[in-house]
């Protein structure tokens, strides 16, 4: 039997929602099929009080073994510190301190979601709690954890990151480490399984894509690279080659990626819905593409984009469908 204990740091509990959208099957049936056993998580467990505090001092002390500990949200470390902005009720101590703690017991620990792995939203702006990933700040290594930690399997902190992260993300995450399989890792410690992949790969306006149709407003189906802010050419994720709930991605929505698998991805400098442009040309392009390379394709792929695909770029909906042609 695998042990489970699952932590809420300074975040919004978004991973824990989307986690709870796992299906086929459900994520407490996957666990238990997994032969994982959930000792305690503060949103889903029963033990609130003097029990929650129990468990959590027996794993800290060692009396109960722990194989995976899974944080979500970021770590405030302030003021000064201390990490008393988030104090864990009736034990006199922070969340620092117990994440801190309890993270030397784990034989695996999982950052779940951005804000764990690198801060995310929960340090965004002037960031005046002080908060960081469990082993990153932003970019940069070394967070709560210093940048050489290891846990007690000889692994960094595993970042599972999005915002929120993808259900398949954790719960796969988390059966490859029950199995004892290996799980390897990127340059930002995010599994290859899903890191290995861009957001713009299986996205329904790839079509529009290719000929650089693009939409100039939200409510418009072309591609939304060129004006609208999408960075999923550069995003690592499979958003949407397993979407949520087997249909729902950001871009399959009519909204552009923001690449929020990224450390830093939360203060981009320029609104979320704008594409910054040096002369009219986007600042951020296709991941390992030459710009030489990328204006002479688009400007290829624009001249010779079929009617249909522009006008129905700029529509809401499929205006002009594909021409039916008769077999031979």
């Amino acid at each position: 039997m695998t042990t489970l204990l699952w932590l809420q740091a300074s975040g919004c509990g978004g991973c824990t929602m989307s986690l709870l959208c796992a299906e086929s099957p459900g994520v407490l049936d996957l666990l238990a099929d997994a032969g994982i056993r959930l000792l305690w998580h503060p949103a889903l467990s029963v033990e609130t009080g003097a029990e929650a505090r129990a468990i959590l001092q027996d794993v800290a002390e060692g009396r109960v073994a722990l194989d995976i500990l899974c944080v979500e949200g970021a770590i405030a470390r302030g003021p000064a510190g201390t990490g008393r902005f988030q104090m864990l009720s009736g034990t006199g101590h922070s969340l620092m301190h117990w994440v801190g703690l309890i993270a030397e017991r784990a034989r695996h620990v999982v950052a779940v979601g951005s804000c764990a792995a690198f801060g995310g939203v929960t340090a965004a702006g002037g960031n005046p709690t002080d908060a960081v990933g469990l082993q990153y700040d932003g970019a940069h290594p070394g967070g709560l954890l210093a940048p050489d930690w290891r846990s007690g399997s000889g692994q960094p902190v595993l970042n599972v990151a999005g915002c929120p992260t993808h259900p398949g993300w954790v719960t796969e995450t988390l059966m490859m480490l029950a199995s004892g399989e290996a799980l390897p890792l990127d340059a930002y410690a995010r599994p290859r399984f899903y890191a290995d992949h861009l957001v713009h790969h299986g996205c329904p306006k790839n079509e529009f894509y290719e000929y650089k149709a693009s939409a100039r407003g939200l409510s418009e189906i072309g591609c939304m690279m060129e004006n609208l802010g999408c960075i999923g050419t550069q995003a690592v994720g499979d958003c949407n080659i397993r979407p949520w709930n087997g249909e729902g991605s950001c871009t399959r929505g009519g909204y552009p990626c923001i690449n929020c698998t990224a450390p830093q991805f939360e203060d981009p400098s320029h609104a979320f819905v704008e594409t910054p442009k040096i002369a009219g040309i986007p600042v951020g392009l296709p991941t390992d593409m030459p710009k030489a390379w990328f204006m002479a394709l688009a400007s290829l792929s624009k001249a010779a984009t079929p009617p249909r695909i522009d006008a129905n770029a700029h529509a809401d909906r499929v205006i002009v469908p594909p021409t039916l042609r008769k077999p031979r």
